[in-house]
């Protein structure tokens, strides 16, 4: 069992909490907002389901980043979510000074945890946590792969009238209109989706899964999408605590992995009580990696320009 901080509690890191409390992963969670009121209101809540739900976990509201102190694992969800016409820079001028102020605090409060950052956009954010707080690169880790995978999984499982755990799919690259969709390599039970599915179909389904977020902030009309997301926290933040060594595409810091370095990327990896564990490499193909290449290379300019601004 461990300590788990979440640092925004908003829809996603109030839900992240339910998942993880219920899920019985942590002995002590600390929720973290600015409105002290919003984290401590929600910690008591959920603390006050747990004779109905059977969990243990002490659950703590704050806005004191010495409360973080210990963590396992910071899950970082902090930040403005995207609204109906914003754009990647939009979010970028927004987020990235709340993340620089956050990094600082859990560097100085935590700094042996392993991050999980949930901001957009995603690898910008994930990146600046990193060189911001001079965390290892194994330290970091951007979720991402695991929603849009998880995404494309149900679209998948709906044209195909199938259960949604059955799909296998796996989403490489940014979270948004690069993200690189692996259809050759899905499957649904034993079958090949790329051979169930006509092109068009395959066609659609990458579309929607690209689109997804915007989908869901469109039908809300305020807000974004919360359900899915923290359950993609929840799936990452089980592989760390338990030490699973469970493969998940991840943004996460690159070496020479794919030919790339020293920024952010959607990858399979590795992860396990230290994070990223390793990085694995698929084998692409020309197009595969057309599209990869043009996502790693808006990663690797909104790095370059977060180097700049904070001299990095």
């Amino acid at each position: 069992m461990s300590k788990v901080s979440i640092i925004g509690a908003g829809n996603v890191g109030a839900n992240a909490a339910v998942k993880i409390a219920e899920g019985n992963l942590a002995e002590e969670i600390v929720l973290l907002d600015i409105l002290e009121g919003v984290a401590r209101g929600k910690a008591l809540d959920l603390a006050e389901s747990s004779p109905i739900m059977g969990y243990q976990t002490k659950i703590l509201g704050t806005r004191d980043y010495k409360e973080i102190k210990n963590s396992q694992l910071v899950i970082v969800t902090a930040g403005y979510p995207r609204k109906p016409g914003m754009v990647r820079k939009d979010l970028l001028d927004k987020n990235s000074g709340i993340i620089n102020s956050i990094a600082r605090e859990i560097k100085e409060n935590a700094p042996e945890a392993v991050v999980i950052n949930v901001t957009n956009p995603l690898d910008e954010m994930t990146y600046l946590i990193y060189a911001r707080g001079e965390f290892s690169p194994n330290q970091v880790l951007g979720m991402a792969g695991v929603l849009d995978s998880s995404r494309l999984r149900y679209f998948i499982s709906e044209v195909l009238k199938v259960k949604p755990q059955s799909v296998e799919a796996m989403v490489l690259g940014g979270h948004g209109e690069t993200m690189v969709p692996l259809m050759r390599l899905a499957r649904a039970g034993n079958k090949s989706v790329s051979r169930e599915l006509s092109k068009e179909q395959i066609g659609e389904i990458i579309k929607r899964t690209r689109n997804a977020g915007a989908e869901i902030v469109s039908l809300l009309g305020k807000g974004s999408a919360f359900y899915a997301p923290s359950a993609a926290v929840y799936e990452m933040a089980k592989a760390i605590i338990e030490d699973s060594k469970k493969v998940l595409p991840c943004s996460a810091c690159l070496s020479g992995q794919y030919g790339y370095e020293d920024f952010f990327l959607g990858v399979p990896v590795r992860l396990g009580k230290d994070g990223a564990e390793k990085i694995i490499e698929v084998a692409l193909n020309p197009a595969e990696r057309e599209i990869l290449n043009r996502s790693a290379e808006a990663a690797r300019r909104g790095a370059e320009e977060l180097k700049e601004q904070y001299s990095l």
